[in-house]
Formats: structure tokens, C-alpha cells, sequence
């Protein structure tokens, strides 16, 4: 299960209009799952193939800090697991900018934001597989 968040590095609640890159809120989805099912590297790993983990504050047309390329995690083996998957990733050619957090506190997004390619029937702009595990950066 997914929910549109923002994470929150400070307590004042963050909003699409407060958070336009001055206040250190990203924009961010917050993945529930069952370990039982699938492991946090098969989660990782396809976070880092549905988005450019090489665009620095950015994913497609949305530009500024909020909407930068990070994980948050919750503890060093998750740590650990996201470190290894950006050294396969550098490893193989690309540019990584992902940056790795502390969670911290998830604020819900606004309600438009939530399951927004369900609602508008759009097709996503930047959240596209791309096997970047089993392929080498181009130049």
C-alpha cells in the first residue's frame, strides 16, 4: 500500500503551497508492505527503477528541492540495503543524486495528490520501469 506523503524534517505541517523548496519537506510516497511477502530490497530496488535517481532536485517537470530523489529510511539495515543497491547503480555507469535519510515524521499529502493517475486517468510522465540493474548508463 502506498499513500502520497510529505516527509517532514521539521513539525510545522507542510502543504503543497508551503513546501515550494524553502522549508526541507520532499514530496514523497510512503510505502507499506508486508516483509512476509517481499523484502525492503525488492521495494528499494523498484524505486529506484520507476524514477531517475540521476535528476537532482527534480522528477520530470517537477523542478525544486521538494521533489528531489531520496530514500527514507528507518534503521541501518534498511540504510545498509540502499547504500548497496546506489553502489550497483554508480557501478554501472549512472550519476547517482539519491540522497539517503532518517525518516522522520510523514505529514498526508492533500487529498488531490492521493492515487492521482487512478483519479485524473493520466499517464505517468516520469515513473516508467527502466532495469537500470541489468543496464549500463548510456553516455
Amino acid at each position: 500500500m502506498s499513500r502520497a506523503t510529505w516527509a517532514a524534517p521539521s513539525t510545522r505541517r507542510p502543504t503543497s503551497r508551503s513546501s515550494s523548496g524553502v522549508t526541507g519537506h520532499a514530496e514523497t510516497v510512503r510505502v507499506t508492505f508486508d516483509p512476509q511477502q517481499i523484502g525492503y530490497e525488492a521495494v528499494a530496488k523498484r524505486f529506484f527503477e520507476i524514477h531517475d535517481p540521476t535528476e537532482v532536485d527534480r522528477q520530470g517537470p517537477d523542478i525544486g528541492p521538494q521533489y528531489r530523489t531520496a530514500v527514507f529510511v528507518t534503521g541501518p539495515e534498511q540504510r545498509a540495503i540502499v547504500d548497496s543497491l546506489i553502489a550497483r547503480l554508480k557501478a554501472n555507469g549512472y550519476a547517482v543524486a539519491t540522497t539517503v535519510e532518517d525518516a522522520g515524521k510523514f505529514w498526508p499529502a492533500e487529498e488531490y495528490h492521493q492515487n492521482y493517475y487512478v483519479r485524473t486517468r493520466k499517464t505517468p510522465y516520469c515513473h516508467m520501469p527502466v532495469p537500470r540493474f541489468d543496464q549500463r548508463a548510456s553516455s
